[in-house]
């Protein structure tokens, strides 16, 4: 199949299911609210055979299958090649399971970046569980603005909070912030300045998904001067609704 055939079949997936349902921010929102609040909400989570920490107001993967598709998207897939050996950077850390993941699968050095504090803390404590503490450095950033700037990665990785709010719109708290993007103003500026932080045979990824507007993320590579490649999809059903997830490269336009 080619490039072109793929990215076509990427655009496709955005208008493929009813936008007013699975696009919806409010309904984003709610999920967040709900993830944050409910009264079961674990300190601890079993995932991929393994025990994490959860800390409030921190992404809560065991009520998404994003965290866990995610780690098939870069480990488990034939059409995906991620550094076994190398440097990775993850945006938008949450627990730190990707990160702490990474460092286990071989990457010699990972940076866990989130703009929640709390995510932070939590990226901690997980890569003191799983003895990664030397190869895992956590960091509060909103996306690369709390890195030193003559860093370089081997692999950048962004699972987004994919879902767009109005422009306008202000966060009632951390939590939320990893489940939309106001006028997508994050998506625009990873965009413009992911391919800043490789290597020069770096990989700039990002996890996206029907949930998000795909057209006017394509828009906006174009404006930032990158090409969105569509690597892999995966559907699954949240909430009774069908969702693609989608994990993309980002490249020069040029």
């Amino acid at each position: 199949m080619s490039q072109a055939t793929v990215a076509s079949d990427a655009t496709a997936l955005a208008h493929a299911y009813p936008t007013h349902e699975v696009r919806d921010y409010q309904r984003s929102l709610a999920r967040s609210v709900e993830s944050r609040t409910r009264a079961d909400r674990p300190s601890q989570f079993e995932l991929r055979g393994r025990t994490w920490d959860l800390l409030d107001e921190v992404f809560a993967p065991v009520y998404s299958p994003s965290t866990s598709i995610a780690l098939d998207f870069l480990g488990w897939t034939d059409t995906v090649e991620t550094p076994r050996s190398g440097s990775m950077l993850e945006i938008g850390c949450g627990t730190g399971v990707i990160s702490v993941m990474g460092a286990l699968a071989g990457c010699r050095r990972v940076v866990a970046a989130d703009i929640n504090p709390h995510a932070v803390d939590n990226a901690r404590l997980n890569a003191h569980r799983h003895g990664v503490t030397a190869r895992v450095q956590a960091v509060h950033s909103d996306l690369f603005s709390g890195l030193d700037r003559q860093e370089r990665f081997d692999l950048i990785f962004f699972s987004s909070n994919y879902v767009l709010a109005p422009a306008g719109h202000r966060y009632a708290s951390e939590h939320d912030k990893a489940y939309v993007d106001p006028g997508y103003s994050v998506h625009r500026r990873y965009l413009a300045e992911v391919c800043e932080w490789l290597t020069p045979n770096g990989s700039a990824l990002l996890h996206f998904s029907s949930r998000g507007d795909m057209e006017l993320l394509r828009q906006l590579a174009a404006e930032t001067g990158r090409k969105l490649l569509t690597l892999v999809t995966r559907q699954v059903r949240e909430n009774d609704l069908p969702v693609d997830h989608i994990l993309m490269a980002i490249v020069p336009a040029r």
